[in-house]
């Protein structure tokens, strides 16, 4: 059976992410397409527990910078173990909402640790698996933030820990996001997310057909 494709989706907060992976994943599944559909941190049990520490303090403690990078990364070891890989070996598209590049946008150019000490730890606890497509959905960070605060008020939620950071981090994070793409073009796809969604989607569509489907269209 043929190895399965990994692509993941990155971007700020308030990207489009979950809906353009979510589209993404109805498409290949109209193309005959196995999909696992997944997202960090969470993808498992225990990375869902992760996850409510990381979010919203669910230990009534924030973690340090230092906890912060390994809970991601501990979440991230079980979701390649148990998930990723088999559903990949299994012949499954995995389409993972965050990854890798999320490590080193947030901790890296976020909070200032060391890139290469980020990617030694990630290496280690991804056994180096790479994603085949990374799709950076690009947003600025004054749309970030409006589009933020309008989902907070429709669904009466507060920000989670990261969204809660100063505008000055989230300046950091696109930033750091767009030099990784620019140091892996082979990789990454950026496509702007002010505009239709209907656009963005086909774009999306596009790179995917383009890259690891043989095809110069997606329709």
């Amino acid at each position: 059976m043929p190895y399965g494709k990994f692509i993941t989706f990155e971007g700020p907060e308030g990207s489009g992410k979950s809906t353009h992976i979510s589209l993404l994943a109805a498409y290949l599944r109209a193309q005959g397409i196995g999909v696992t559909l997944t997202r960090e941190p969470g993808g498992t049990p225990l990375g869902e527990v992760i996850r409510t520490l990381l979010q919203h303090n669910g230990s009534g403690e924030a973690p340090v910078g230092r906890a912060e990078v390994l809970l991601f990364l501990a979440s991230r070891a079980q979701h390649v173990e148990r998930l990723i890989r088999p559903a990949l070996a299994a012949g499954e598209w995995v389409l993972c909402d965050r990854f890798e590049d999320s490590t080193l946008a947030y901790q890296g150019y976020g909070r200032g640790f060391d890139l290469s000490e980020l990617q030694a730890v990630n290496h280690f606890a991804t056994h180096g698996l790479k994603p085949d497509l990374t799709v950076l959905l690009d947003v600025t960070p004054e749309t970030s933030r409006a589009r933020l605060l309008a989902r907070q008020s429709a669904t009466a939620t507060l920000p989670d820990r990261i969204e809660g950071e100063a505008d000055e981090f989230h300046i950091r994070l696109r930033d750091g996001f767009l030099n990784l793409a620019r140091r892996e073009p082979a990789r990454f796809v950026v496509l702007a997310t002010e505009r239709e969604q209907d656009a963005v989607a086909a774009d999306v569509r596009a790179a995917v057909s383009e890259r690891l489907m043989g095809c110069g269209h997606a329709d």
